[in-house]
């Protein structure tokens, strides 16, 4: 998902797709686990993914937030 498609999302949007992609991260990590993994940099890509899912809901919430203040 690119940087452009997360911007368009909306608030719900980026709660659905936080859940769904930690969700995929707990399931990659039991396969750590248990040996199964062998694409390992799938592991790095989600938790990137799931960071960026949190900047951009973090940002989106601050400009809520101020809009409501001023």
């Amino acid at each position: 998902m690119a940087k452009t498609e997360i911007r368009d999302l909306s608030v719900d949007e980026l709660k659905s797709r936080l859940s769904d992609t930690r969700e995929e991260y707990m399931k990659l990590r039991f396969q750590l686990s248990s040996g199964e993994l062998t694409d390992f940099t799938r592991l790095r890509h989600t938790r990137r993914m799931i960071a960026r899912l949190l900047t951009a809901l973090t940002a989106r919430e601050r400009m809520s937030g101020k809009e409501g203040v001023a």
